[in-house]
């Protein structure tokens, strides 16, 4: 099984990345889905405050890699050849599926603090907040889990800066290179 994994700050086009490749016909596995199901189940509000804290807690009780881990049944019970991780945010992660996957593959996406203000305060997700400060805050919680590192690590880089047309031409170019069929 090949895995590419996805990688970046907030509101940097990790979502959007995985929308192109379903359409592309890739199935896509998504990290933050096993922090709302324990939101769920723990009945706790699935804002950036609740969401970040049950991360912070899995991480503190199970090791940084802790969602890797609970996420890797998913990307098995897929049985695809080739699946999307989306959401890593950190580099604990990143080893621990590249130890379950030998053909794991990391892209990164990059973009400034103010584009990513500007998606947040237009997307208007549970989570979000178009508020500098509370960008600051995940920015920093996020970096925290080692996302920087993670980062380093990707094999490849998406600079998403410009219209979101232009972003989905880098992703289904680098899609295609990697081996998916457009």
């Amino acid at each position: 099984m090949r895995v590419i994994g996805v990688v970046g700050l907030p509101a940097s086009g990790k979502g959007e990345f995985s929308r192109i490749a379903r359409e592309m016909g890739v199935p896509v596995v998504v990290m933050g889905d096993v922090i709302r199901r324990r939101a769920a189940e723990e009945g706790i509000p699935e804002d950036d405050s609740g969401l970040g804290g049950i991360g912070n807690r899995l991480r503190e009780e199970h090791g940084m890699d802790a969602i890797a881990r609970f996420t890797i049944p998913a990307v098995e019970a897929t049985a695809a050849p080739l699946v999307v991780i989306d959401g890593i945010r950190g580099d604990a992660e990143v080893q621990a599926f590249r130890a379950r996957f030998p053909e794991f593959v990391l892209v990164g996406i990059v973009a400034s603090f103010e584009a990513r203000l500007a998606r947040l305060a237009a997307r208007g997700r549970a989570d979000d907040s178009g508020q500098r400060e509370n960008l600051k805050l995940r920015d920093t919680r996020e970096r925290g889990w080692g996302l920087a590192r993670a980062l380093r690590q990707a094999e490849h880089l998406i600079k998403n800066e410009g219209t979101l047309h232009e972003f989905e031409g880098k992703v289904r170019a680098l899609l295609t290179r990697l081996g998916v069929c457009p």
